[in-house]
């Protein structure tokens, strides 16, 4: 047991005392202080010390006991350490990773309604929330927190509200939640934080464009103006602007690596082969938009020197090379396009020399 405090003992000086102890690494000093203060009963430092005794005991470990401190704060319902004890409590269950314990330590930071915790308490409830599949009171917590005007926390809840509305298909209230996040941002001071709104703010009329194209494919029968525009426009993009985008992120030493890894995001599982010869012209035509022109040129090649191949196979010459030419003759089998190209050389064989298609 600490000893008790004499009559005299100022505990606001106490409290002043305990912090500076803290403050150089006297832990166990201050919390002893701390205790004394609390040990005269209801003065007005008794939140305050309640407080930083939660905030001692914390730091060295002692979990339970800092938590304890924190409800000491909370009950004494003080405007200011009241809310701070309780969003201290709040980050000690969130750190252990237990929200059902955090979200009543959350809600207390709220019904203090001090405006400097709301923020944090609003976006933590609304995720905690989210995870349990409440989506209304998500919802009620996100707006909340946008609507303090917080430029930190604000922003994230936008983007967190905007996401499950995009995701239940809502892409025009998306658009209006990340505009209001938007209004939250200093773009230079943060420009990363305005750059993931602005992404998502462009997502969400991506989505709404699709769907209105959608829309009018759906027409029975459908516009012979406007179908065939809304099908060039949903199924590729503007070939000479998307080049220039994916020059300039390739270029950017800072996001190239990851630019180029979404460029080639389609180009299927890595076998574990470097540096293929065909991949850097796949990825520039990917980049320019004129892949069907590259695969055009390749299949036409391949169909010339297929041919060359198959005519000296169907000579059916019995030597070693005659193997060897099956054997490449027979390369395509195993792709999706092998019968087209086999059936091509065929009918082409049997135009030229008017005899049966050869079974190759």
């Amino acid at each position: 047991m600490s000893e008790l405090p004499d009559e005299t003992s100022d505990p606001a000086q106490m409290c002043e005392e305990a912090r500076d102890l803290a403050e150089n690494g006297e832990a166990g000093q201050a919390a002893m202080l701390f205790e004394k203060v609390l040990a005269m009963g209801g003065t007005p430092c008794r939140a305050q010390a309640a407080l930083g005794l939660a905030v001692v005991l914390d730091d060295a470990g002692e979990v339970e006991r800092a938590r304890e401190a924190d409800k000491v704060a909370i009950a004494t319902a003080d405007p200011e350490y009241g809310p701070r004890a309780a969003y201290h409590l709040a980050l000690t269950y969130e750190r252990a990773g237990e929200p059902g314990a955090a979200a009543p330590a959350w809600g207390a930071v709220v019904d203090f309604g001090n405006p400097a915790y709301l923020p944090p308490a609003h976006l933590a409830l609304a995720r905690i929330a989210d995870d349990d599949g409440d989506f209304d009171a998500a919802r009620d917590h996100w707006e909340a927190a946008i609507g303090t005007g917080d430029a930190e926390y604000g922003p994230l809840a936008a983007h967190d509200l905007a996401q499950r509305l995009l995701e239940s298909g809502d892409p025009a209230r998306a658009q209006r939640i990340l505009a209001a996040g938007l209004r939250l941002i200093d773009r230079d001071a943060a420009p990363h934080a305005y750059a993931r709104l602005a992404v998502a703010l462009g997502i969400s009329y991506l989505d709404q464009a699709i769907g209105a194209f959608g829309a009018a494919l759906a027409e029975e029968p459908p516009d012979p103006g406007a179908g065939p525009l809304a099908t060039g426009l949903l199924a590729r993009p503007r070939s000479g602007e998307a080049g220039e985008v994916w020059r300039r992120g390739l270029a950017d030493p800072g996001i190239a690596p990851q630019v180029r890894a979404r460029l080639r995001r389609d180009f299927g599982e890595d076998d574990g082969d470097d540096g293929l010869w065909w991949e850097p012209v796949v990825e520039q035509a990917v980049s320019d938009g004129t892949l069907p022109a590259l695969t055009g040129e390749a299949f036409g090649a391949l169909d010339h020197m297929y041919a060359l191949l198959a005519v000296r196979y169907a000579e059916g010459r019995a030597d070693e090379a005659h193997e060897v030419l099956g054997g490449a003759v027979r390369v395509p089998d195993g792709y999706p396009w092998g019968p087209l190209l086999h059936e091509s050389f065929a009918e082409r064989l049997r135009l030229a020399m008017g005899a049966p298609r050869p079974e190759l």
